[in-house]
């Protein structure tokens, strides 16, 4: 038998009347399993309308959604539970309530539920109904993630059944799986199911905060190390999420938290989620804006840090300080730092050994150094993540094996590289062009000939990234605020940078090498002189007075940061003549 997905609108009476409804609507097989066995049960209404533009520049009116997604051994005695909390303001149940007449309730049902089956069916839900584009509220917390159990084998197979019947019940608020997957908000949720490798460092992680917060320990800093895409983002997350929704029950109060990232993108996104599950939209922050709003004298209890490598480590025009991760210690009780060193880009936000040690000690002497290191990103095989760190760190090009699940493509020309993407967006829409700084860009700037920043090669021109969306309308550029870069579909004809994607992840990745990675008496050369990014060939102020430039660097963790983009696939093209050529002849892809 395949799942019964149920729909009925609701109304004060429904807990008295859903029992012979449902015996009346669905006959008695189906009756039976929605009312005699394990269950999982939606109450959705309606929110606040919105307008889009869609592909072909019209304007769409939609709607939104509030969610609650549960599950229950008595859809019965679970209605009525809930429609008895609604009489208390404080409770969730009084929004859906007062909001009685718009809302509709769905009932699931299988013949092989058992707790653990619709405790996974339950998280499941959520995780997809989440980042919908047209949801307000997702009202309720995730439970446990179960593992082994009877039927786990079908999982897979029956939520995509339901998900199939709920797009039927309502295409609107259940998006296709394929729009929901490509989301940025999908690829950063702490609702994900984690790996054993981040399930474990999550379980340490929070146990060390819990312990911290309950002996009025101070100064806690727990440094998570991992390379790009080990799985970093979800992880921090996932602990931010935990902490908010479930501090309470073990420490008897909230838990004052705090998640901050140093990059406008990722911020975004972290701002969505925060939003849309109720996390508290004030507790998400650039780190500078963190440190100006707190004190010394007035700490939060966790202060979540994403990307910690981009942390600022001088001062600037809008940070007086001299070492961001510094100034967010003394502001917190705890500290949680993601960190990839490998990543560092700009002279302003180079880790002098001394001081990254000095971090690193103090997490290690209070036990709470770890680390990831499962490549979570790339579908790919070892060889060929050992082939592009052989040409990043090694700076050497290795003969290519055959991937039968990553595909890595080198073009003769730009054009080309733009077309293949391009094709790859029609079925893998999140695939985007990228390119090493090597072109000029200032952003709230024009050119001098009045046009836009383009990367150029020969006749071949396409824009910087964020150009287009000046040629945008008001509604348009609305549209898109809340979307990624990569996600808004006008950029498939720009240009991506380090700015824009780092953090993220890409189907196909077509990256440009231009003219500062050249392939010179058989190795690799990251060249600055090449470079565009000021931040980048600037010498650095160091502590004993000493200037130094670490362009060469910062050039190399460049390419690591677009090279490892790709989920699927990566394509290049590569302006150096001898480097285009040894990847054909040498690499032979």
């Amino acid at each position: 038998m395949t799942p019964v997905v149920y729909c009925i609108a609701e109304n004060p009476s429904l807990p008295d009347n859903l029992a012979a409804r449902i015996k009346e609507e669905s006959g008695c097989d189906q009756a039976k399993l929605l009312l005699s066995f394990p269950i999982v049960y939606i109450h959705y209404w309606p929110g606040k309308a919105y307008e889009y533009v869609d592909k072909n520049g019209v304007t769409i009116s939609n709607k939104r959604f509030n969610v609650y997604v549960g599950e229950s051994n008595d859809i019965i005695a679970r209605t009525k539970e809930h429609y008895v909390a609604g009489a208390n303001p404080e409770n969730w149940q009084s929004i859906l309530i007062n909001n009685i007449s718009e809302s509709k309730l769905i009932v699931i049902g299988y013949s092989h539920f058992n707790k653990s089956f619709t405790l996974d069916l339950e998280n499941r839900l959520i995780d997809y109904i989440a980042p919908g584009r047209n949801i307000d509220k997702l009202l309720n917390a995730r439970g446990n993630p179960q593992n082994g159990y009877y039927p786990v084998e079908e999982f897979d197979a029956i939520f995509h059944s339901v998900w199939q019947k709920l797009r039927k019940v309502d295409h609107d608020l259940f998006l296709s799986l394929s729009e929901i997957e490509k989301s940025a908000f999908f690829k950063a949720s702490p609702l994900k199911k984690l790996t054993q490798d981040q399930l474990d460092a999550k379980e340490e992680i929070i146990a060390k905060v819990y312990d911290a917060l309950d002996k009025n320990k101070d100064g806690q800093l727990i440094f998570v190390q991992g390379e790009a895409g080990t799985g970093k983002t979800v992880l921090n997350s996932a602990l931010f999420y935990e902490l908010v929704t479930r501090g309470e029950e073990i420490l008897g109060r909230k838990v004052n938290c705090h998640l901050m990232v140093n990059h406008d993108q990722q911020l975004n996104v972290y701002q969505q989620i925060a939003k849309r599950l109720n996390l508290g939209e004030d507790s998400v922050h650039k780190p500078t804006s963190f440190i100006n709003k707190y004190t010394e004298n007035n700490k939060v209890d966790v202060a979540f840090i994403d990307e910690g490598h981009l942390l600022l480590t001088q001062g600037k025009q809008s940070y007086t300080g001299h070492n961001q991760l510094d100034d967010i210690i003394k502001r917190s009780h705890v500290t949680v730092v993601m960190f990839d060193e490998y990543q560092v880009l700009t002279a302003e936000e180079y880790w002098e050994p001394a001081v990254l040690d000095r971090f690193k000690d103090l997490s290690f002497r209070q036990r709470n150094l770890l680390g990831l290191s499962q490549q979570l990103r790339m579908q790919c095989s070892e060889s060929t993540l050992k082939w592009i760190n052989s040409f990043i760190e090694f700076r050497t090009l290795m003969p290519f094996t055959k991937d039968p699940n990553y595909e890595v493509r080198a073009f003769d020309s730009p054009k080309d590289l733009h077309e293949a993407i391009i094709k790859r967006s029609n079925t893998d829409s999140l695939s985007r062009l990228v390119a090493t700084y090597d072109w000029p860009y200032r952003q709230n700037d024009s050119p001098d000939n009045g046009k836009e920043w383009s990367v150029n090669i020969k006749e071949w021109s396409l824009p910087w990234n964020y150009e287009t969306e000046k040629k945008l309308t008001r509604k348009q550029k609305n549209a898109n605020r809340t979307k990624a870069w990569a996600e808004q579909e006008h950029t498939i004809n720009e240009v991506g940078s380090t700015f824009t994607i780092q953090g993220f992840d890409l189907s196909y990745v077509g990256v440009i090498l231009g003219p500062s990675v050249k392939y010179i008496k058989n190795e690799i050369v990251f060249d600055p002189s090449e470079s565009y990014n000021n931040k980048a060939k600037q010498k650095r102020t160091l502590n004993d007075g000493s200037k130094i430039s670490f362009g060469e660097t910062f050039i190399r963790n460049e390419v690591k940061v677009l090279l490892t983009r790709g989920v699927k696939g990566l394509y290049i093209y590569a302006c150096d003549e001898a480097l285009r050529a040894a990847l054909k002849t040498i690499a032979g892809i």
